[in-house]
């Protein structure tokens, strides 16, 4: 595979909970590489890495993927609030480039009255009915 393919791979096998980024899958590849474990067969961009028979006997004795471990240690709540956070960071941008000034004025209030709600829910005292929410219960 190549380096983005790697990526997406692991972003995709996690359930989106890893998302590795360039700056730290190449780094790898070449630790990696150095090792012996894998040999990259390409050049340039189109660099290319299979794992190496010494690599196919050390990932066999692996015995839980860590896209696994990752996605097994991932509270669902955390992960809503993530992705609540990166479809606001959206929306946020889209008014940025788009809307009008009448509009940025408006969208500013939203994000302000957000923020205040938030730590507002910081200060309340927490119920036993806060546990037993699901992830989905909050989702529009």
């Amino acid at each position: 595979m190549h380096g983005y393919e790697m990526i997406q791979e692991i972003k995709e096998r996690s359930g989106e909970l890893w998302r590795p980024s360039p700056g730290s899958v190449y780094p790898t590849l070449q630790l990696l590489a150095d090792e012996g474990l894998i040999v990259d067969e390409g050049s340039g961009s189109r660099r290319l890495y299979a794992l190496t028979d010494e690599g196919r006997t050390v990932a066999a004795k692996i015995e839980t993927p860590p896209w696994e471990e990752i996605a097994r240690d991932a509270d669902p709540r955390d992960v809503s609030l993530r992705d609540a956070v990166g479809q606001l960071m959206g929306a946020a941008m889209q008014v940025a480039n788009a809307a009008s000034d009448g509009q940025k004025k408006r969208a500013v209030e939203v994000l302000n009255e957000a923020r205040r709600e938030l730590y507002a829910i910081l200060g309340e005292a927490p119920t036993s009915e806060d546990d037993e929410d699901s992830p989905a219960d909050d989702e529009d």
